[in-house]
């Protein structure tokens, strides 16, 4: 008879226990930090509403000739010599995934950074439900929290997050179905084909994806001289190098050619590719990803607020 499971090595629980706690402590004040990076950017701004059928008055506009009269505001159009139709709100709501990767590699924070990777990916994320559920849209987080439509959406997604942890490494999303978008938050360090061998089926199933690579200044610039030992954090591996300034060059190179390769294939999906620094304001990120959401790409590389 064919076993239908099996006993499983236990996980370390001191280990798992410390890392939930500082997850738990982190959550409450990067859902802060969103809030407030969210009031900065949505402050005159309408986001994705748009006209179209509702039930909650968006503005009034002067009326057109071959307009039903039914749509005519009369007491607007009283108060001066033209005539105006009342437009509604558009109320089509669409479902947004949000995702954060958490895995080791995000907690790294160089003197050049301005948080840790992790923090300013969690901040994203919940800025990001702040203002789509201000939107009216539906927000979901894969294996962590169904879609939901609520005011409060980026509250209830950082409370989900604290009891039912994001996993390391790109998300399960078997239960995202139709055309939805999904937003993907990491730092994809991985070779640029194992990343595509994930995300190309989820494009091939309709999904609209936008990927926002976070980097710290120091993975880029590599500013390290002298005798320097570097850890694997996933494995633990140690590499240690005499000189770590006749490297440089070197990786500058495979640094920008791995992360040429991700954009170019995304871009092929027409996916979105937005990378960002963590030396940089959240804002500029949040901006990016929310125009590309918005349809209105164009704009997303003058979204630079602080």
């Amino acid at each position: 008879m064919a076993s239908i499971g099996h006993i499983v090595a236990r996980t370390p629980s001191g280990e798992v226990l410390s890392r939930a706690q500082q997850r738990a402590m982190l959550v409450p004040d990067c859902l802060v930090e969103a809030r407030r990076i969210a009031n900065t950017v949505i402050t005159g701004w309408h986001g994705r509403r748009k006209r179209g059928i509702g039930e909650n008055f968006w503005q009034f506009r002067p009326y057109s000739d071959g307009e039903s009269l039914s749509r005519i505001d009369w007491r607007r159009s009283a108060k001066d010599d033209h005539t105006y139709v009342r437009d509604r709100e558009w109320e089509a709501a669409h479902t947004i995934w949000l995702w954060a990767d958490l895995s080791p590699s995000m907690m790294y924070k160089s003197t050049l950074g301005a948080v840790s990777k992790e923090s300013r990916a969690l901040v994203l994320m919940l800025a990001l439900a702040e203002i789509l559920a201000r939107s009216g849209e539906r927000i979901g987080c894969p294996g962590v929290m169904e879609p939901v439509s609520a005011r409060n959406a980026a509250e209830r997604l950082a409370t989900a997050i604290i009891h039912s942890p994001l996993s390391e490494g790109l998300p399960d999303t078997g239960m995202i179905r139709g055309a939805s978008d999904l937003v993907l938050i990491g730092d994809f360090l991985d070779p640029a084909d194992r990343v595509m061998e994930r995300l190309g089926p989820l494009a091939r199933r309709g999904l609209r994806g936008h990927v926002v690579e976070i980097a710290d200044p120091a993975e880029e610039v590599f500013p390290y001289a002298g005798r320097t030992e570097f850890t694997e954090p996933e494995t633990g591996e140690k590499l240690t190098a005499g000189r770590a300034e006749i490297l440089r060059e070197d990786y500058q190179r495979a640094y920008r050619a791995r992360r040429d390769s991700l954009g170019t294939s995304l871009r092929h999906l027409g996916w979105t590719f937005i990378p960002h620094r963590t030396d940089r304001a959240a804002s500029e990120a949040l901006v990016a990803v929310h125009m590309h959401l918005s349809g209105m790409p164009g704009r997303a590389a003058h979204g630079g607020l602080s």
